[in-house]
């Protein structure tokens, strides 16, 4: 038998998720983002998972090609465009789409020779500070970029900083909006404005935030930007780790648990150990309380995570026994709860998990 620890890929949450999105921005074409191996959930499965998309976006130049390969015959987008000039001949070879957000990028495409159009993103930064060119430089790389015999369509993108919390004190999205307005006006062209964030706030900044394309990524997976849950957003969950309780102790008061001997029982207790470590992919920082479910019922972590073991208390669960079924994340426990309790985020958490994890798929409900 194998090791009991799973993860389970709920196909049809995601093709739900898709749904939500759509609903929230119904006047845009979706960008269905599947890096870091579709946020954990694997390539191939995104693909399905969004086989209703109007295109895959990720940043991995060779994972595009591989959807390719894979039969993706939908637009396909480089999120961080090419890291060298041998990328470039690729993005004709395969019609796939790349964003340009420095002058090196510009020059690559000037010097190589495209035998096919291509059709690029232009990336603009209004406030992240991650990549991008400034608004009052924008204009000037459009020119450029369009002095360039092989490119094509020519669509306007940024990306928001802070789209969780729309009045955010350092960077309301509002101020990056009115920055993108300013550096791209008057230039022809498609815009892509929202990830998750901004889609998800669609409703209440209205047309401010209306655009062709919108870029939801973690919402498709279950999590949210921050903010309200994603129960409170209408998404479901799109992976559920899930293990078994294979060994029992019994406490009694100052007995300790774990490496570093960190928990120390006030009372009698029962501790459950479970098939999962940070090996695994669940984090080593998750403290004591973070939240697991044995047999149904809610419980908590005790003592510290270990490469391949972590404990839980199962003084609640009169019947617990080994090979109860044990709940780490997902359906009927939001992976952004767990992650919140750990000090992280859930991207983190779906994109962590380890390649020794076993995955399968079902359906929401299911066992998996």
């Amino acid at each position: 038998m194998p090791r009991p620890l799973c993860a389970t890929i709920h196909l049809d949450s995601m093709q739900y998720n898709l749904g939500r999105a759509r609903s929230c921005a119904p006047l845009s074409k979706v960008w269905a983002v599947v890096k870091a191996n579709a946020y954990g959930h694997g390539l191939e499965r995104g693909m399905r998972g969004f086989a209703q998309a109007d295109g895959l976006a990720l940043v991995e130049t060779d994972n595009a090609v591989r959807l390719r390969e894979s039969g993706w015959i939908k637009p396909i987008l480089l999120l961080e465009g090419i890291f060298d000039a041998t990328d470039v001949p690729l993005l004709a070879e395969h019609n796939i789409n790349s964003a340009v957000h420095c002058i090196e990028q510009i020059k690559m495409l000037e010097y190589t020779q495209l035998y096919r159009p291509i059709d690029v993103h232009l990336k603009m930064n209004t406030g992240m500070n991650r990549l991008g060119f400034r608004p009052e430089d924008y204009a000037a790389a459009y020119k450029r970029l369009r002095a360039i015999p092989g490119i094509r369509h020519i669509t306007h993108m940024t990306h928001f900083a802070n789209a969780d919390e729309l009045e955010h004190p350092r960077l309301a999205i509002g101020e990056q909006i009115r920055r993108f307005r300013l550096g791209a006006d008057g230039l022809p062209g498609e815009r892509s404005l929202s990830n998750s964030g901004g889609v998800l706030h669609q409703q209440q900044l209205a047309a401010e935030l209306v655009s062709d394309w919108v870029r939801p990524g973690v919402m498709l997976y279950g999590g949210t930007p921050g903010g309200r849950s994603a129960h409170d957003y209408g998404l479901r969950p799109t992976m559920t780790l899930r293990s078994e309780i294979i060994g029992i102790q019994q406490l009694q008061p100052g007995d300790t648990v774990g490496y570093g001997s960190r928990f120390e029982a006030e009372r009698s207790m029962t501790i459950g150990v479970v098939a999962c470590g940070y090996a695994d992919g669940y984090p080593r920082h998750a403290p004591h309380g973070t939240p697991v479910i044995v047999d149904g019922v809610r419980t908590t972590l005790v003592g510290r995570v270990s490469m391949d073991m972590m404990t839980v208390d199962l003084t609640p669960i009169a019947n617990a026994r080994v090979g109860s079924k044990v709940t780490l994340w997902g359906d009927g426990l939001p992976i952004d709860e767990v992650a919140q309790a750990a000090g992280t985020i859930g991207y983190e958490l779906m994109c962590a998990l380890a390649r020794r994890v076993r995955v399968t798929e079902g359906r929401m409900g299911s066992d998996g």
